[in-house]
């Protein structure tokens, strides 16, 4: 027993001290979810933790109750709070050889929000589609945790690289997560008791970054994936070769750029004598428009005439997407740039850069990547001005400054199979939770029947993890299938993004879990749609009635139950038809489809595996389908596609319906009233 910890003893325990002189020891720490704000889960004990000397007495002190307990040989200690009701705010003290004293502390509901980039994705990127509703954010009820995105590949750590506390305020809220604020404010406002948010996600990471060692076992490639990258110099030759093989690219590029030559007018200035030039219309893509499929440098620019009135306000630039990256110039001034092509392009145009007459935009792209260069379709391109609005598409001069070799891509390295579970995850574990929020699935398509097998996986191995460590004997885990996306084809196909959808599906088998269907909620030209309130407020629907008890809330659309196939006609049953099954009007060019059908995005297969599209219509808490070119259905689908765009089955509840497919060979052969996987809920 050292000196001063003989004091301490003495002086909070009443244990006699036989000196008083100080020696040189290690403090009482922390993990950094125990800290200043942190939101506690309520009606649960809760267990509190930290490190110090072997044999160091520590006392916490919470709501008016002492907890002692004394650090092991390790230096580990923990102890657990007693259940309490929501409430707060409150202090706590932590005493061991140092005081650690925390203060705003509530306790209410504490949901993980994980994923990749589409459970990331900040308010600060969605905020102009909700203006007013972000604008009136001020609920300190509502608190997010940002977890530091890192990796680890060698050993689970104990503890989080940074992060703290933050409140739902103006000053904070642009950098919570958006699903996570709008599932968590529709909970806060029904329950009435704070909410937590630990923010732990990581945009383009595959689901094997999210699970432990243990569970890698199961998955042999991506072990050996893992155990690759637990050479610490691997991953510096990689980065070193990235960072060269980058730098170079660009310093390369620079230095070709006919645009901004030293000692020349650079191609952004007003007056550019432009002799030679293309004429390019913008969205679309240079390879396609001028048969340039080359990499490099690109410039553009274009006039807009601005009357008088409007000289000097300031304005909004948008540019819809740009591939790759780009930097943005109005009358030689820079008003923006961005340096991948997944951001929108919302540039702030000053006061006084907007002039009467003619105003110069040149915009710089460099396209690198494998992607065609150009700007994106069905995206805004204007100019803004006092609430007047300035067409931007059309012909635009067009020409290429720098011809570049493609620039090969880099190693990803955080993306590595355990890497994300060992640094983001598996520290997060002690940490008692009311369930888990997921979003994730992009970066496993085209990988469909290994993510049957891993997603389950991943929701078990958490699980045991908050078992283990927190105590907690069940884990409710609710997540997104994933939304629609791409262009939408007039014929029915195969697709990658519904295998992975039915994928997703199938972990409904696992108890205690809910989807949230959002194959309305997609944006066929962005893999980042907009809508981030329709998909937190259908994770808060499924929250609501699996989790919080509201049987009366519809949780989610309809779910094939049953198929039953018959000469010519196909007979389909669905769960959580919520008051009656609905076709929802179609909002697209719904030309894929037989007869008057009231539906759309059903297809049948015959012997052939030839898919048609079918008639359907709705017959109670039923749906027939059948096809004039399908006399002996053998397999139906519905919404299986990359974007579905013109799928309309929904509920009552307005929830839309999953998206399946049934064969019927997979059927039972005594009743074709077997339930199917792939859409059924338990």
């Amino acid at each position: 027993m050292t000196i001063r910890r003989s004091l301490v003893q003495a002086l909070f325990f009443g244990i006699p001290a036989f000196t008083v002189l100080p020696a040189a020891v290690a403090e009482v720490t922390l993990p950094k979810l125990v800290s200043d704000g942190m939101v506690l889960q309520r009606n649960a004990p809760v267990k509190i933790w930290g490190w110090a000397d072997a044999g160091e007495q520590i006392q916490v002190d919470f709501k008016g109750e002492h907890y002692r307990t004394e650090a092991n040989d390790g230096g580990d200690w923990s102890i657990t709070l007693k259940s309490s009701p929501a409430g707060g705010p409150y202090s706590m003290k932590v005493r061991g050889e140092n005081l650690i004293a925390m203060d705003n502390i509530l306790l209410g509901d504490v949901w993980l929000a994980s994923g990749q980039s589409n459970m990331e994705y900040p308010i600060n990127r969605i905020a102009h589609a909700f203006a007013d509703e972000i604008a009136a954010v001020d609920n300190a009820h509502i608190r997010q945790f940002q977890v530091p995105q890192t990796y680890n590949f060698n050993t689970p750590q104990l503890d989080l690289a940074g992060g703290q506390w933050l409140p739902a305020t103006q000053q904070h809220i642009q950098n919570f997560s958006a699903v996570g604020w709008f599932f968590a404010n529709r909970i806060q406002q029904r329950e009435q008791v704070p909410i937590g948010i630990i923010n732990s996600s990581l945009g383009g990471s595959p689901a094997e970054a999210w699970v432990s060692e243990a569970t890698l076992q199961q998955f042999p490639q991506h072990l050996t994936e893992k155990r690759r990258f637990e050479n610490a110099g691997l991953i510096e030759q990689f980065e070193r070769e990235d960072r060269s093989r980058s730098d170079r690219w660009y310093a390369t590029a620079a230095k070709k750029d006919l645009g901004l030559q030293a000692g020349k007018a650079p191609w952004h200035a007003p007056g550019l004598e432009t002799d030679g030039w293309q004429t390019f219309s913008v969205p679309g893509y240079w390879a396609e428009q001028t048969g340039n499929d080359k990499k490099g440098i690109f410039w553009l620019r274009k006039s807009v005439h601005l009357p008088e009135n409007l000289v000097g306000k300031p304005a909004l630039l948008e540019l819809g997407r740009i591939v790759d990256a780009d930097e943005t110039w109005i009358n030689g001034e820079k008003v923006g740039n961005t340096t991948y092509l997944y951001p929108r392009r919302r540039y702030a145009v000053p006061e006084g850069v907007l002039q009467a007459g003619e105003n110069l935009i040149a915009i710089r792209v460099t396209n690198s990547g494998g992607g065609r260069g150009g700007f994106v379709e069905d995206k805004p391109y204007q100019l803004s001005v006092d609430k007047q609005h300035f067409d931007l598409k059309g012909p635009w001069q067009f020409t290429q400054s720098a011809e570049m070799p493609q620039l090969e891509s880099q190693t990803f390295v955080r993306w590595k199979p355990g890497g994300l579970y060992n640094a983001m995850l598996h520290p997060l574990q002690n940490y008692r939770i009311k369930g888990a929020l997921w979003y994730q699935g992009e970066s496993n398509v085209g990988r469909a029947e290994e993510y049957r097998k891993l997603f389950p996986a991943l929701i078990r191995d958490w699980r045991q993890g908050w078992q283990q460590n927190a105590g907690q004997s069940t884990l409710p885990f609710l997540f997104v299938q994933l939304a629609n996306y791409l262009k939408a084809n007039n014929s029915p196909t195969d697709s990658a993004w519904a295998e992975l959808r039915a994928a997703q599906a199938s972990a409904l088998t696992l108890a205690d879990t809910s989807m949230a269907v959002t194959i309305d909620a997609g944006e066929w030209n962005d893999i980042h749609p907009l809508d981030k309130k329709i998909v937190g407020e259908r994770l808060a629907l499924a929250a609501e009635n699996r989790v919080y008890g509201h049987e009366e809330v519809a949780s989610s659309g309809p779910h094939l139950q049953s198929a039953e196939f018959a000469e010519g006609k196909v007979t389909l049953a669905f769960t959580h038809a919520a008051s009656g099954l609905v076709a929802s009007p179609c909002t697209h060019t719904c030309v894929n489809r037989e007869g008057n059908s009231p539906l759309y995005e059903f297809a049948l297969a015959g012997r052939d595996g030839r898919y048609h599209w079918a008639n359907a219509r709705i017959r109670g808490n039923h749906v027939e389908v059948w096809s004039e070119q399908v006399a002996q259905p053998q397999s139906v689908r519905y919404a299986w596609a990359d974007n579905p765009a013109g799928a309309n089955l929904y509920n009552g509840a307005g929830l839309p319906a999953a998206p399946f497919q049934v064969d019927r060979k997979h059927l039972s052969e005594t009743s074709q009233q077997k339930p199917v996987a792939a859409g059924a809920t338990p």
